[in-house]
């Protein structure tokens, strides 16, 4: 019911934001060089900051411009690990926090904003309302009025997020190199060893990563499903290990031994470079899926696609397959129908593994 109420207020505001917002559309075309200051918008998640991060790449790569990023408390830290981004500003809720931002922008002559988000946000449309930067970029959406240029989103159900963000590269005045395209994350060499340490017990054998968190209660697939998935893994005598966070470590200890999870942390950059050692990985989470394809590593997933005709979050240009649920949650997912299709993906990538 509150959620309700708050999906309505914040469309009553956005109707409001739109009808008192002057058309800003701008018959120039777009001007970006290596002297220009551009802050990037990326706000609500870890999966929703990875994905920009090859947009990123590109731009500084093509034109050199100085890259400043507008995140979120929940997601910073991502682009702290890009080395494209030159500087990082995290956004404060709320009107004093909008203010406080549009002070930022004048101290630091940001001359172009990107709207980065593939869906209209009432949070970014106010903060671009109340910009007097000279250009805002973003996709042709409903809120376009409050952008200076504009470009035609893909279709979401038959283009991959990466490729929907790429569109906003046509801005800067360049096709993007879609095959060159890659996850930008820096691990840090000091949470490489630390993961090494932990895992050189697995180092001869191959490793199966098992993430059974993601990123709400909806996509946790049951403590018994994982147990029954775990007994089927043993059979072909290799090491497997689970990923978890703090708040599911109670369940995880419920699914498998301690001595065979991966230590939570609550470091993501350690995190990170866990999954870099695996040969495969199986999750829920449509964030991780993201990092496995920066190491080129083969994912299983499973999905949520509840009432949305939008292109799965899959792992971009990586070895892949999938179960995909229409239904609000994992629940009715049966361990028979994971392991079916599982289990003659994983004897795949032991038998490439054998004969690499």
């Amino acid at each position: 019911m509150i959620k309700s109420i708050e999906i309505f207020l914040r469309q009553i505001i956005l109707k409001i934001i739109l009808a008192s917002s002057k058309r800003r559309t701008s018959r120039k075309k777009p001007e970006v060089s290596k002297r220009s200051n551009v802050l990037f918008i990326r706000l609500n998640r870890i999966g929703d900051a990875l994905v920009t991060t090859p947009l990123l790449t590109q731009i500084k790569n093509e034109i050199g411009c100085t890259i400043f990023v507008l995140a979120d408390a929940k997601n910073h830290f991502i682009f702290e690990h890009c080395p494209v981004v030159d500087k990082i500003f995290i956004y404060d809720k709320g009107i004093r926090g909008i203010r406080h931002l549009k002070t930022t922008l004048e101290q630091n002559n940001i001359d172009t904003i990107v709207d980065l988000h593939d869906d209209v946000s009432t949070t970014i449309s106010l903060i671009l309302r109340m910009s007097k930067t000279k250009q805002i970029f973003g996709l042709k959406k409903k809120n376009e009025k409050i952008f200076t240029h504009t470009v035609s989103k893909p279709n979401p159900a038959t283009h991959h997020i990466i490729e929907r963000t790429f569109a906003l590269a046509n801005l800067f005045g360049f096709n993007p190199q879609m095959n060159t395209a890659k996850i930008n994350y820096q691990v840090e060499q000091k949470s490489m060893a630390i993961a090494g340490e932990q895992l050189k017990k697995y180092k001869n054998k191959f490793l199966l990563g098992i993430n059974i968190t993601a990123g709400s209660e909806a996509r946790f697939w049951g403590v018994n499903n994982y147990k029954r998935l775990i007994e089927k893994v043993k059979k072909y005598q290799i090491n497997y290990l689970l990923f978890t966070s703090h708040d599911y470590f109670n369940k995880a200890q419920q699914i498998t031994e301690e001595k065979n999870i991966f230590p939570p942390s609550k470091d993501f950059d350690i995190f990170v470079a866990g999954i870099s050692k695996l040969n495969m990985l199986f999750t829920p989470d449509t964030s991780v899926v993201h990092i496995a394809s920066m190491f080129e590593i083969p994912v299983f997933g499973l999905y949520v696609k509840y009432k949305t005709q939008d292109m799965i979050w899959s792992p971009f240009k990586t070895t892949f397959d999938s179960i995909i649920t229409e239904d609000s949650t994992l629940l009715n997912v049966s361990c028979e129908e994971v392991i079916n299709k599982f289990i003659p993906f994983l004897e795949k990538q032991l038998y490439v593994k054998a004969n690499s």
